[in-house]
């Protein structure tokens, strides 16, 4: 495909949008008070070339499956990305005047509570992965001619999770993206490291498998001939890095530190004034393209994901939860072809290679890139076109918390799997051992938190997951654990199970995973003593099945004993305590990891630290002489 140079009239027109949107962004920064218009400066001809001369949009419908992406991951820079669709013609330019003001989802970052954005974006360094998961699904699933486009700032630039989804895109091929580096030399508090230093942006990026491109950042031409360039190549995604100035065109602020996240104020009418000086045609107004009928989007449903089989195991069966979380996948996998799993080179100890060998095309490894592989799965799922399952030690999550925080102000409905968890893994020691993730996950806004127990509570934790709204968390263990219920058992979220009773219970046991097995050693070496005691398995951590842990609590005299393979923070016990906090007449013992466990014997290591059925025992004896 040739490049055709655009028409000179056509190149006027978007050097005057170009300056219509820094307007835009002066006026709406100053109507709040906030902001940031240099920021916005910089981006004005990207942004200008991206809407009015290169995306296929559907202004009916934003978020059309077919349509081109944009992600602008440097957030700061919103106003004018929200003027770029008001000139489109989205909603009216005198609606920007309400940036930042409580009852206007113009927020100061972007946000999926508008209908024109995808994700949230702000918290730096994220885009390229949401990005690159949007453009590896149009590539290998939707096998679609829409195409990704990713705004970043050279500041955020400095963020390893950036080059994490850089190999990411170019080890893949992904070349229906084009990552756009606004090198614009200035960041928050000073310079940049590399300030214009665009060799080595350039050496950087071909050496990570781009097709890079240094440009004037500020030429229209030199913009349209790259973004002509990136659609044409083929096998290798497109890095455009331009050279621009913050506060571009701004008279006394152009490439001037310290404007940074400022308002214009006693200067904005000067400004303006000079920019409208620059505009030839005061009305003029382009509109973007429309999409194209070819390679559209196909329709997908991902509604009612099922277990092709439902669970098939016997009571007693001693499998591992991570496993049967395999099993399960492969399962809905079988059932709905956008089932997809993601993973970080622990397949074969999470199992998410059961689904990898059954679909292989619906498996993608993402390497030892934690960051990059939550953002990817976040883009993978944008518009519902996929049903992500990521998977990896439940402790290798910590890592990527600040995108899965992200991944929740994005209303996402990807699930997570964290295998590994506590310090029941044993000799591979502290490092490998999931103690602080359901303190993270607990605290994610809208989470769904399954803690399974056994093979087929896990098999139905997955069939649940992939259908509930929000993020999801499933807590899978190491070691292989007795199948406990029947496999027509039903599971919803919310609910526990009690799966030990007598009517002359004096105590409530609360475990999950392998703790669950302790309490029920500890309620049977409990009733050589004369004591008998309940047993709940929560299912769910999070919503905590607070109706049944008051009614049989209450049933128990009001002594309960929580244990957790976690530590005493943020995990199940604390949501126990929680719940019970507004209610009179209870005791709650809680036993948890006390401090930083170490490598040894699983068994010895759940005596040492406290959540054995020994120290149950000793809990129970405790409390009942209370």
């Amino acid at each position: 495909m040739s490049y055709h140079k655009p028409e000179a009239k056509t190149v006027q027109d978007l050097k005057d949008v170009a300056h219509k949107l820094r307007i835009h962004s002066i006026t709406a920064t100053e109507a709040s008070k906030s902001g940031h218009p240099t920021s916005c400066s910089s981006l004005a001809e990207i942004m200008s070339v991206l809407f009015f001369q290169q995306m296929r949009l559907n202004l009916k419908h934003p978020r059309d499956p077919s349509s081109d992406r944009l992600i602008l991951s440097k957030g700061h820079a919103a106003p004018i990305l929200y003027a770029a669709w008001a000139e489109a013609g989205l909603f009216p330019v005198e609606e920007l005047k309400n940036l930042r003001k409580i009852d206007s989802d113009l927020e100061g970052h972007p946000t999926p509570r508008l209908n024109f954005i995808d994700v949230g974006t702000g918290s730096l360094g994220q885009g390229v992965a949401v990005g690159a998961g949007m453009a590896y699904v149009g590539k290998n699933f939707d096998k679609a001619d829409y195409r990704t486009y990713v705004v970043v700032g050279d500041g955020e630039s400095a963020e390893g999770s950036v080059w994490e989804s850089l190999h990411f895109a170019g080890h893949y091929g992904l070349d229906n993206l084009c990552v756009i580096f606004d090198v614009n030399r200035l960041g928050q508090s000073e310079a940049t490291s590399l300030q214009h230093k665009m060799d080595v942006y350039r050496d950087r990026l071909e050496a990570f498998g781009f097709n890079a491109l240094v440009v004037d950042g500020h030429d229209i031409e030199e913009l349209c001939k790259a973004l002509h360039c990136a659609a044409s190549t083929k096998n290798k995604p497109t890095a455009i890095i331009a050279k621009t100035l913050k506060g571009k065109d701004f008279p006394q602020i152009e490439d001037k530190d310290n404007w940074h996240g400022k308002p214009l104020g006693d200067k904005a009418a000067t400004v303006i004034k000079h920019l409208e000086g620059l505009i030839v045609s005061q009305n003029v107004k382009m509109t973007p393209k429309k999409l194209c009928k070819m390679a559209m989007a196909p329709e997908v449903d991902i509604n009612n994901v099922k277990l092709c089989t439902p669970p098939n195991y016997k009571l007693g069966d001693s499998v591992a939860t991570r496993l049967a979380y395999g099993t399960a996948l492969a399962k809905i996998g079988a059932d709905n072809d956008r089932v997809i799993a993601l993973d970080g080179d622990t397949k074969n100890s999470t199992f998410s290679d059961k689904l990898r060998n059954a679909f292989p095309e619906r498996y993608i490894e993402c390497f030892i890139a934690e960051q990059n592989l939550v953002g990817v799965a976040i883009g993978a799922s944008c518009r519902r076109r996929t049903v992500a399952f990521v998977s990896t030690f439940a402790t290798f999550f910590t890592r990527a918390f600040d995108q899965i925080r992200m991944g929740a102000i994005s209303q996402t409905n990807v699930n997570f799997v964290g295998s590994h968890c506590g310090c029941s893994i044993g000799e591979d020691g502290p490092s490998q051992m999931g103690l602080e993730d359901l303190a993270l996950f607990r605290s994610i806004p809208g989470s769904t938190i399954f803690y399974p127990s056994d093979a087929v509570s896990t098999e139905r934790a997955v069939e649940l997951a992939a259908n509930t709204k929000g993020v999801c968390f499933i807590r899978t263990s190491r070691p292989n654990t007795a199948v406990i219920y029947n496999n027509d058992e039903p599971f919803t979220v919310g609910r526990g199970k009690i799966v030990r009773q007598k009517p002359s219970d004096e105590v409530l046991l609360i475990g999950a995973g392998i703790t669950l097995y302790e309490c029920l050693t500890a309620a049977e070496q409990l009733e050589k003593e004369c004591i008998t005691a309940r047993v709940i398995d929560p299912f769910t951590v999070k919503p905590l099945d607070v109706d049944l842990i008051l009614e049989q609590g209450k049933q128990c005299g009001g002594r309960i004993v929580v244990v957790e393979d976690h530590y005493q923070q943020g995990g199940l016990g604390e949501a126990v305590l929680s719940a019970l906090a507004e209610h009179r007449n209870f005791v709650v013992k809680h036993l948890f990891v006390p401090t930083v466990p170490r490598s040894g014997p699983p068994a010895v290591l759940i005596d040492m630290f406290g959540i054995s059925a020994r120290n149950i025992v000793c809990a129970v004896n405790s409390i009942l002489k209370k």
